[in-house]
């Protein structure tokens, strides 16, 4: 059994210690919760009591949320929860923990745009964030609320600011999720909104409304439903393919041979969400099996654990993940 001690941190700037501690010690609430340890408050000093793992747990989620805060960014309750999800938990090798920290508290893992600092709230976000801005093609696979799409218009937002990319290209096919929306009037872009909304939903969190209304009218956006992606070539671009279950096997081959010059392109869904008609493949199941063994792809396999929306939504995914099971 684990003996009982106390940890004592000390920090210069008394000034955000409430926005670190949350409204009325809410956050320090939330990782005794999670971690067993307990939080005395004095002044700028604050105690950790509890068992040796507790408190090293607690003390690493404090200094990795102080450290956010150091970097000019807010702090919510999911970002709480996430870095309770990336601490270092008690079964796990000392050797290992040490090197998989720095290699998750690594500036690289961090995207910055103009509306956002945004950091990874699970291992696999931060393998999937290295992935992004290191490789050319990444698969990002998994159940939704665990970002996958959002981190990866964030890097392609970050990548077009830094000047990295000429133009952002996000697509996705038009199926629908199993309703039949019948004939929607308008133009192009809004026939094809209802299926993109998120895309656009992801741009807004990460540059203005305005600023991203201006780039779609300039063309340093592009948003389209999959089928406008043919006879294409896309060079200087972070191209993302989002809902990519979705697609037939020549769909995605004809996506993925879209690939041009300075190309980055970043292909996201849930195997477990496919809205084809019955007996149609998925373009997503196949492209896994041919592509597996290619070195230059990388895939990254999310799960319920990494789940970043409320906490119900990972225990649905783990309900469901086991009822197929079953």
């Amino acid at each position: 059994m684990s003996k009982s001690g106390t940890i004592t941190l000390e920090f210069e700037d008394n000034s955000r210690l409430s926005m670190l501690y949350g409204e009325h010690n809410s956050n320090l609430a939330r990782i005794e919760q999670k971690t067993g340890a307990s939080f005395t408050v004095r002044g700028n000093i604050l105690a950790i009591s509890g068992t040796g793992p507790a408190c090293d747990t607690a003390r690493q989620i404090i200094i990795s949320l102080h450290d956010r805060l150091d970097r000019g960014a807010d702090i919510s309750i999911g970002d709480v929860d996430g870095a309770i999800r990336m601490a270092d938990f008690f079964d796990r090798p000392a050797e290992e923990k040490i090197s998989e920290r720095k290699d998750i508290a690594s500036a690289e893992n961090i995207i910055r745009t103009r509306n956002a600092v945004i950091s990874p709230r699970s291992r696999n976000q931060a393998r999937y964030i290295k992935s992004l801005r290191e490789n050319d093609m990444t698969f990002g696979l998994g159940p939704a609320g665990t970002g996958k799409t959002f981190l990866a218009v964030a890097m392609a937002v970050s990548f077009l600011l830094e000047g990295r990319v000429e133009r952002i290209v996000l697509t996705r096919p038009a199926v629908e999720a199993g309703e039949k929306l019948g004939f929607l009037p308008g133009d192009m872009r809004e026939k094809v909104d209802p299926y993109l909304r998120p895309l656009y939903d992801a741009l807004e969190q990460m540059i203005s409304l305005e600023q991203t209304e201006r780039r779609l009218e300039n063309g340093d956006i592009e948003v389209a439903p999959l089928a406008f992606m043919r006879g294409r070539t896309l060079s200087n671009a972070f191209v993302i393919l989002d809902e990519a279950q979705n697609t037939s096997p020549m769909q995605m081959k004809m996506f993925l041979t879209r690939f041009g010059e300075n190309c980055r392109m970043v292909v996201c869904g849930d195997p477990s969400q496919v809205d084809l008609p019955d007996g149609t493949p998925s373009g997503l199941h196949h492209a896994m099996k041919i592509l597996a063994d290619i070195d230059d792809i990388s895939i990254i396999q999310f799960s319920a654990d990494d789940v970043v929306r409320h906490p119900l939504v990972a225990k649905i995914v783990r309900a469901y993940d086991k009822a197929e099971k079953a």
